[in-house]
């Protein structure tokens, strides 16, 4: 039944027999598909080619490419929206020819030829040829994304030349990039035109040119001196994508560190990256409404201007902008401004550039020795650590008197930006951040060491 209904459907005994074993098997080899098929590999690559154009077969990026499709039902309606729409486009053309219009290939006002094209690149070679090939043809844009490793696959291909050449005629080039301590020099070979920024969101590799042409990569080996044998990339031909992308790219770039800045770090040995810090959310116009003691709202409609009032007004905002100077730091928190959140936020940066300092010292006791005994350097609050019920480090702070600045707060993001910076998530290392009811200002982090990481 199913054999006849894809005859009907336009498909070959050949294509059918395809579609019926990978219905029924999922992520197979076309190796796999021969077997079952009783036929060569190259038949049945010659037997998927078509069933893959049409959108029925599915492959993956990794090597050996694996084949899947969906059931015969699904596969059926599939085919008859194609051959819905193909109908559609004969209806179309003979309804122009009739009206006298001359005949061209166009479906509601849209060429085929700029439908959008789609490839899956193989091989890391290949996919720099391509890069190569678009950035000499580039006429205004080109953006990179390069990961941590990308600039190296970059400057050892000639596809650098041809972006360098690129900027040069006046191309604009930017470069997205996660700088590396075993990286960072290869930047220099860049054209001197080229921005690059240093984003830690972003650990993908690709290229956007021209608004029209994207490159993203699906599979990178993991050795980044390997050869890309095994590397793969989509490429899209489409300018509603490419915009898309753009839109991403731009959002991501807005929030990048320059090159200058963020080299710092492996150049100079120090983290200079501007710190961002985060307030309360709300309405902020409203919050100082209340703070204002503007209660009313402005008159719609003009009203005659009276001297009396305007002062009378003039005064009580006056009266109450001295009670706000006044109130101290305390006073801050009408604003939405957590003065203990700040704190926080930048006792983590110095926690994460503390933990940079000391990221030669091998071992986990070494290190956290070392950062205690800063620590009681820097006469900072209370530290300590035990080992039961497990090991933790105890940050303690006498309380802190109404209006003065909470230094607890500070201390304990110290400790957290220095522990998860040391063991981040993907590092084996489980920290848990505990803020203790019975002590006031008192916080315990739990360091749960993995079996590979227990000293």
């Amino acid at each position: 039944m199913w054999s006849q209904i894809l005859t009907d459907a336009g498909l070959s005994e050949r294509e059918i027999n395809a579609l019926t074993v990978l219905s029924r098997n999922s992520n197979i080899k076309a190796s796999e598909l021969a077997k079952e098929l009783d036929t060569t590999r190259l038949d049945a690559y010659n037997s998927l080619e078509r069933l893959q154009r049409i959108g029925l077969v599915t492959t993956t990026a990794d090597r050996p490419m694996r084949f899947s499709s969906p059931p015969l039902d699904q596969a059926v309606t599939h085919l008859i929206e194609i051959r819905k729409e193909q109908l559609n486009r004969i209806e179309q053309g003979l309804e122009d020819m009739q009206n006298g219009a001359k005949y061209s290939s166009v479906v509601e006002g849209k060429p085929l030829d700029d439908e959008p094209k789609f490839a899956v690149l193989k091989e890391r070679v290949h996919i720099m040829k391509r890069i190569e090939k678009i950035s000499e043809a580039s006429k205004s844009d080109i953006v990179l994304t390069l990961g941590k490793f990308g600039i190296l696959h970059l400057c050892r291909s000639s596809a650098l030349q041809a972006v360098n050449d690129a900027a040069a005629r006046g191309v604009n080039v930017r470069v997205l990039s996660q700088l590396e301590r075993r990286t960072i020099r290869f930047y220099k070979d860049l054209h001197d035109s080229i921005d690059v920024r240093h984003s830690d969101d972003l650990d993908a590799q690709g290229a956007l040119v021209d608004d029209y042409e994207v490159i993203q990569y699906l599979n990178m080996e993991s050795n980044p001196v390997g050869r890309g044998k095994n590397d793969a990339a989509l490429m899209v031909e489409s300018e509603s994508f490419a915009e898309s992308q753009r839109n991403l790219l731009d959002t991501i770039w807005d929030d990048a560190i320059p090159y200058e800045t963020a080299s710092k770090r492996f150049t100079e040995e120090r983290i200079v990256d501007p710190l961002k810090l985060t307030i309360d959310s709300g309405s902020f116009l409203e919050k100082i409404r209340e703070v204002l003691q503007i209660s009313e709202d402005i008159p719609e409609e003009d009203t005659p201007f009276n001297p009396d009032a305007f002062l009378a007004s003039g005064l009580e905002i006056s009266d109450a902008r001295r009670n706000l100077e006044s109130g101290g730091i305390e006073a801050l928190s009408a604003f939405g401004i957590d003065i203990e959140s700040l704190l926080r936020q930048v006792g983590n940066r110095v926690g994460e550039e503390l933990s940079f300092s000391l990221r030669n010292i091998e071992g986990n006791i070494e290190y956290l020795n070392e950062m205690m005994d800063w620590w009681e350097f820097a006469g900072l609050g209370q530290l300590s650590y035990d080992i039961d019920p497990e090991f933790h480090i105890l940050v303690e702070h006498p309380s802190d008197k109404p209006g003065v600045l909470p230094i607890h707060s500070l201390d304990d993001g110290i400790i957290e930006g220095a522990l998860l910076s040391r063991y981040p998530e993907e590092s084996g290392v489980e920290i848990t951040r505990i803020i203790t009811e019975k002590r006031k200002n008192t916080v315990r982090y739990d360091i749960n060491f993995s079996s590979q990481l227990q000293e």
